[in-house]
């Protein structure tokens, strides 16, 4: 699905660079999430205390990406990258070096990973800048692919914690950050069409558009479905089906990789049949498997072919929303990046939490789940409420050289 002329339309060695930021980035962002069980054991935490340990990342990374977003208008992105990353090393090496004896210390580490998790509004202006429309769906599905380091974290953390105690995966993991920091470092590289930087008024005159807020809503679902089952179902796994660490974490590690790989197919098939057509497809889908997981399967195979499905769909909608996104606030696409990936960090957070308050309260997850496949629902509809006038408007044919 990619042509030629893709690959001469912009900068590829950026391309790359922003990727493998935000691969190792996504990786330690939700770290918590894998070793859950086994430093849920060591602190003696509840089940609430358990999903808020996991959602802490998730919304730290969410508030994080607002403040991205202006950085990498007023720094541009690949300062901008440069300084989280300098944060992250050393915050986990800090971690690493002195341990965590208590809830409190681990909520702080969570919010050092809250960090991580704002690259994605480093990673992606990065990308996009260097893109016309009609290529920014696969574009953005690229460097957004590198949510997949969401599967390294499942399908090692755990092991390695099981071989050398959780506090010291923590200190494996400044390797591959180290050498995505030399990387990023040597070759990307800030695009010479950047828009000029705006004062912080004009930044919150977006706010002010109808438009915006619907993306934020529709990534909010999209994204945070995805990093908030990624966050939580190594734990879900271990309490609902009595899996181990090791092997909660490889079922969990299935469902992110399937979420993480379709992300560039969604955003090439919006390109190909449009955003909108792609992504409501994708909403119908998500919620479908979302309550039929919600039902607590007889197996854990039948769960884990359910949360797939789920995975599949919300991967596909995160390419989907960020081919939209730049047809529609092309000139503001670093602080829409930000103010976009904020709510669908706002959105795991959510979904992160209410499942562990979900299962402390009820002794269920399926409320939490259920509460999420309904918004996956109203997004379908909201999305179908406005879809004649974005087509009819900026997405008119002769004002775009993408499809909306």
């Amino acid at each position: 699905m990619i042509e030629k002329a893709f690959l001469k339309a912009g900068h590829t060695p950026t391309l790359l660079a922003a990727f493998f930021y935000f691969d190792t980035a996504f990786m330690v962002w939700v770290m918590l999430g894998p070793l859950g069980v086994q430093i849920a054991g060591d602190l003696h935490l509840d089940a609430g205390q358990k999903g808020l340990m996991v959602a802490v990342p998730v919304l730290g990374g969410a508030l994080l990406r607002v403040v991205n977003g202006v950085l990498v208008d007023h720094l541009k992105p690949k300062l901008a990258g440069l300084f989280g990353q300098v944060v992250v090393l050393a915050g986990l090496l800090i971690t690493w070096l002195h341990g965590v004896h208590s809830f409190g210390g681990i909520l702080l580490v969570g919010a050092v990973l809250g960090v991580a998790g704002a690259s994605f509004a480093v990673a992606l202006p990065l990308a996009s800048r260097w893109y016309p429309p009609e290529y920014q769906g696969i574009a953005l599905g690229i460097a957004g692919a590198g949510n997949s380091g969401t599967v390294l974290a499942a399908l090692f953390a755990p092991g390695l914690a099981a071989a050398f105690g959780w506090i010291n995966v923590f200190g494996l993991a400044l390797i591959p950050l180290a050498v995505a920091f030399v990387v990023y470092v040597v070759f990307a590289k800030d695009s010479p069409t950047a828009p000029p930087p705006k004062g912080l008024l004009e930044y919150l005159k977006v706010l002010r558009i109808g438009d915006a807020w619907w993306f934020m809503f529709f990534y909010s679902v999209t994204f945070g479905g995805f990093v908030g089952l990624a966050s939580s179902l190594t734990i879900y796994f271990n309490a609902e089906y009595g899996l181990s660490a090791i092997v909660a974490g490889y079922f969990t590690a299935a469902c992110v990789f399937a979420g993480s790989l379709v992300r560039p197919i969604g955003g090439a098939l919006a390109d190909r049949v449009g955003g909108i057509r792609a992504l409501s497809a994708m909403y119908v889908v998500a919620a479908v498997a979302l309550a039929i997981a919600s039902f607590h399967l007889p197996q854990a195979w039948m769960a884990l072919s359910s949360f797939v499905v789920g995975m599949l769909a919300l991967g596909m909608g995160n390419g989907s929303v960020f081919q939209l996104v730049p047809q529609r606030f092309r000139s503001e696409i670093g602080v829409m990046t930000g103010l976009v990936g904020m709510t669908g960090g706002l959105g795991g957070f959510y979904l992160a939490s209410s499942l562990g308050y979900s299962k402390q309260f009820t002794g269920s997850y399926q409320a939490g789940l259920l509460v999420f496949a309904a918004l996956a629902a109203v997004a379908l509809v909201g999305l179908t409420s406005i879809k004649t006038r974005w087509r009819t408007t900026w997405g008119a044919a002769g004002l775009s050289a993408a499809r909306i």
